[in-house]
């Protein structure tokens, strides 16, 4: 037989005796990592008692397991094995027997080490006096040592706050001065919590293994099971004090951060957010518009470093995988003349070097992890398996680190990576033998397997579901490698060659721009993404979901025309065109002039202003919401944005009103309160060159047969009129208009309060019976009853949120607006709200 024929009889593309064939897939180490993973996540800030509870039973089933008849270092067994012939059945199924039974044990065993592991760093972080005086909230004097870098959080609404945009940093404690002087030496990790204030930016600078000395409060943990003991929030908004300068390498690689954040400055304002992001996962230029861009496509894995880059960086040095063992190697170390092994060990160098520069994150670990496992395994000429090289380095490192266990960056990025090794090339083969292109099918197929497996675990964080994610991978994939390797360039080169290093970066700005638009043309598609039950019975519901399309994937492949009318389907899913939309739901009616949009505990109304336009008045606190609302409605144009006041439930979705939208103006009052919500929108309308008027009580407007004045607040008159005082409270603040919509009239007083409500009612005495009052303050209990018996609406629309804490709407307001003889509509039951005709015709109708 010739080498051709024992080659073509192996079965495999290599050859069975090719050191570099990967081979059937190795799963022997996946049990023992997964049962270390189980064991670990529960233990981790359970109590001592019952993490050693549970280590003490999988050591007494391991060694029950072991015990057993037919392992095979009792003397039984040899004596049996010796008197049974080698090639009997009945020594093959022993011994198959005996291997699962040694698997079962060693899965056992991995598990009491990974409970045991985790209970040990529970207790370490548990111990000390730091538990204790968290939950005193006591004050301390501390020195302490940063363990990471600052990170900005995003400001979220709550109630009619937005929450301050803080930094927040890991360290440990080294040294603690409690209130009665003691003092204390200890390691023990906490969260610094950083307000705004004008010493944001020297903050902002501090690099990991810098100390400092603190005084602040101490308080209990944001949630339960974390790694810090408790979160200490310094006194003061002063700089920080430094006791001791950052390490020579932290020095070193925060160096080549700034220096690409410099080198970017020339870009354009996404790319140069994008980019240092992308490669060295520092996201501080990164704006909450564009996070919930990336978001909505399902693409923040970009937005921050992950396992990807390495990858990119040590396949540009050792070449694809599969090929270096090769005698024909790729990449730039065999370019180079570098040895086998003198490879291995510059890819592990440069392994480290990548941990160090974009930081232990869980995704860089898992990378650093199996890359390590693989340049060994190259390194020594043995087989390069990356199945069991991702098990051991997810048992390496939940045994190390048992935090990881419960990272959700870490199971997604465990997940991913799974995916993209077991079920992608399943699926690009199948994809092929269809005639798909084989590069179109193995892209696509990694971005199906990865989206199949990570999108029941998104849904534990947000309750959403992406439409768009496998697309958006796709367009986006071609450019990631280029924008890494360019970055990466301009971050080696940015300390010695400045001018180089820019230009690398102009060049990296092209893809890295790329990249961003996907993300927004994504995320402003209709359908971009679906609400979803949150918790783990949606992330059920998905996951059994994914499994049964993934079952039918094959048989509903055979037939061309059901595969078309799916794509078709899920085309229109996103894409929502407003007259297929209006037919399928009746979404919006037909003739409607006034629309109250459901955005939650917070207000957001349109006034029809023609085909395609609409006066919006105020804005809810989401941008995603009322960016949805206006699309249903079909809005395109919006003459004027009236905002009525600046609590953060009113103006915060902003920036969903502009996205994709020609606005002629916003409207505001007078009173900026609170300031942060003000500066929001006067910084938000200049990024989008629209004009910002004041409201002038008594001023008129028209467009078409929509008219409208404002009543209120009575600072500011125009001329030859007397200006009343200017309430100082924002509510009392509220732009109230009266309008008329054709025969349609309708009262929009905002948040007033009674007394605002008192003295609108003085200046107008004669204010007329109403259609539709939109109730004041999301229908709290401070109503003035005269104002409601004097308009006496015969609709009356609350816009609040579901569940919220206030009450709202509160009962008596309700039966005061029913005795009046009002139709009162809730957008927490009714959904969105929209009002059509007039007179006898007059109808309002919830979109629920």
């Amino acid at each position: 037989m010739s080498a051709g024929d024992v080659h073509t009889a192996s079965g495999r593309r290599l050859g069975a005796a090719d050191p570099r064939q990967e081979g059937p897939a190795d799963l022997r180490l996946v049990p023992p990592a997964l049962a270390a993973w189980a064991g670990a996540a529960p233990a981790v800030g359970a109590p001592g008692r019952w993490t050693a509870l549970g280590v003490l039973l999988c050591l007494g089933a391991a060694m029950v397991l072991l015990a057993v008849p037919g392992f095979p270092g009792l003397p039984a067994v040899r004596a049996a094995r010796a008197a049974t012939p080698v090639g009997g059945g009945d020594n093959a199924g022993a011994g198959r027997r005996r291997l699962h039974t040694t698997a079962a044990a060693a899965a056992l065993l991995c598990a009491a080490a990974g409970a045991a592991s985790a209970g040990l760093h529970s207790a370490d972080v548990r111990q000390g006096p730091v538990p204790g005086l968290a939950g005193q909230f006591a004050s301390v004097d501390a020195e302490i040592t940063l363990t990471s870098d600052a990170r900005q959080t995003f400001p979220r609404v709550r109630g009619d706050r937005s929450t301050p945009v803080s930094l927040l940093l890991d360290a440990e404690i080294t040294r603690l001065t409690r209130p009665d002087g003691s003092v204390t030496r200890l390691r023990t990790p906490v969260l610094v919590i950083v307000t705004p204030g004008p010493a944001t930016a020297q903050w902002q600078r501090l690099l990991p293994s810098t100390r400092l000395h603190i005084g602040g409060r101490l308080a209990p943990p944001l949630h339960g099971g974390e790694r810090a003991a408790a979160v200490l929030r310094p006194d003061g908004k002063g700089p920080p004090r430094i006791t001791g300068p950052p390490t020579l390498l932290q020095r070193t690689a925060g160096g080549l951060r700034a220096g690409l954040r410099t080198a970017t400055e020339g870009l354009g304002p996404d790319a140069r957010a994008l980019l240092p992001g992308l490669v060295v996962g520092d996201t501080t230029r990164v704006t909450p518009e564009l996070h919930d861009a990336f978001k909505a496509t399902d693409l923040t894995h970009l937005m921050a470093v992950s396992g990807a880059n390495l990858a990119i960086l040590l396949v540009l040095l050792i070449g694809p995988p599969g090929s270096a063992l090769r005698v024909e190697r790729r990449g730039l170390a065999p370019a180079l003349g570098i040895s086998l092994r003198a490879t291995a060990l510059l890819g592990g160098g440069l392994t480290l070097a990548f941990v160090l520069v974009c930081r232990p994150e869980p995704s860089v670990l898992r990378a650093a992890a199996c890359g390590l496992i693989t340049l060994l395994a190259i390194g020594t000429g043995r087989r390069r398996t990356l199945i069991p090289a991702l098990a051991a380095a997810v048992l390496l490192l939940v045994l190390h680190d048992p935090w990881l266990a419960r990272s959700y960056g870490f199971v997604l990025s465990v997940l991913a990576t799974g995916a993209l090794l077991t079920l992608a090339p399943r699926w690009s083969d199948a994809l092929q033998r269809r005639r798909v292109p084989p590069r179109l099918a193995e892209a696509l197929a990694a971005a199906a397997a990865a989206q199949a497996v990570c999108s029941p675990v998104v849904v534990l964080l947000a309750s959403r579901v992406s439409l768009v994610a496998v697309p958006c991978n796709l367009l986006a994939e071609f450019a990631v490698a280029p924008a890494t390797v360019l970055g990466f360039a301009a971050l080696a080169l940015a300390p010695v060659a400045m001018p180089v290093a820019e230009l690398l970066a102009r060049l990296a700005g092209w893809p890295a721009g790329w990249i961003v638009s996907v993300a927004r043309t994504g995320a402003a598609l209709p359908g971009a993404e679906i609400d979803w039950p949150d918790g783990r019975p949606g992330a059920l519901l998905l996951a059994a979901l994914t499994g049964l399309v993934v079952l039918f994937a094959r048989r509903i492949g055979r037939h061309p025309w059901v595969c078309s009318a799916a794509a078709l389907l899920l085309v229109l899913a996103v894409l929502r065109p407003v007259p297929l939309t209006r037919v399928l739901t009746g979404w919006p009616p037909p003739g409607w002039a006034f629309a109250m949009c459901d955005v939650g505990q917070g207000d957001a109304l349109v006034l029809a202003a023609g085909r395609g336009s609409g006066v919006v008045v105020d804005t809810g606190p989401d941008p995603r919401l009322a960016d949805r609302c206006l699309r249903d409605l079909g809005i395109t144009r919006v003459p004027l944005l009236l905002l009525t006041h600046f609590h953060a439930d009113h103006v915060r979705g902003l920036p969903g009103v502009l996205r994709g939208r020609s606005v002629g103006a916003i409207q505001t009052t007078d009173l900026e309160e609170p300031p942060e919500q003000a500066a929001f929108v006067t910084r938000t309308a200049a990024a989008a060159r629209v004009p910002v008027v004041r409201a002038v009580p008594g001023e008129r407007r028209r467009i078409g047969a929509l008219r409208w004045q404002v009543l209120w607040p009575p600072g500011g008159a125009p001329p030859g009129r007397a200006a009343g005082p200017l309430p100082q409270e924002p509510n009392d603040a509220s732009v109230t208009l009266f309008v008329r919509s054709g025969g349609l009239t309708l009262l929009l007083p905002g948040d007033l309060e009674p007394p605002a409500q008192q003295a609108l009612l003085r200046s107008y005495p004669a204010l007329p019976h109403v259609d539709v009052l939109k109730v004041a303050h999301h229908g709290s209990a401070h109503q003035d009853a005269a104002l409601l018996r004097s308009v006496r609406p015969r609709f009356a629309l609350v816009s609040v949120g579901r569940d919220n804490p206030y009450g709202h709407p509160a009962a008596p307001t309700v039966d005061a607006l029913r005795a009046g003889g009002a139709v009162v509509l809730r957008t927490d039951r009714d959904g969105a709200i929209a009002v059509t005709g007039a007179g006898r015709e007059l109808r309002a109708v919830g979109r629920s």
